[in-house]
């Protein structure tokens, strides 16, 4: 199971590292999550601007550590940050916009687009007993943002934004 988490971790952050190596500025990078909130500056709890959706492409205009200011470019007024890894250096279609019925939901289509398929998936399960019933189950709860903030003044812990 060590192993498993390790791999997992590790995994990850060379995703990480290499979304944001792909992030330059001025390229064009396109929207690999359900939806995105383009916030204020570069920070989880910043006010939000605006919203973009599953494939939407944009431009990128500076890099910040782990987050990216970008400008829609079917909207040049709407422009924000967000984290890095919402955004796939690969073009992204939807189903829908190609008329196609895929038979997948948009956040199976958006774990498909950073990687996450079904292959993956099961290789997962043989390699191990994975409840994913509980990841289920902690994916459906939902924290307000005011409970977040108050979780971390609380407990003294970094936001994490640097």
């Amino acid at each position: 199971m060590k192993k498993v988490f390790v791999m997992l971790c590790l995994g990850l952050f060379v995703t990480a590292t290499a979304i944001q190596a792909q992030a330059r500025k001025g390229g064009t990078m396109y929207v690999a999550a359900k939806t995105i909130e383009l916030k204020s500056s570069a920070g989880f709890f910043a006010s939000v601007k605006g919203t973009l959706a599953y494939g939407a492409a944009v431009t990128v205009l500076q890099i910040n550590g782990s987050w990216a200011e970008v400008r829609s470019t079917a909207n040049s007024s709407l422009s924000g940050w967000t984290a890095s890894a919402n955004l796939s250096a690969k073009r992204i279609v939807s189903g829908a916009a190609t008329g196609a019925a895929t038979g997948a939901t948009a956040s199976e289509v958006a774990l498909a687009g950073k990687g996450f398929n079904q292959e993956v998936e099961n290789v997962y399960k043989a390699n191990g007993r994975l409840n994913y019933a509980d990841v289920d189950r902690t994916e459906a709860q939902n924290v307000s943002k005011k409970e977040l903030q108050d979780f971390i003044s609380a407990g003294h812990l970094s936001q994490g934004d640097s």
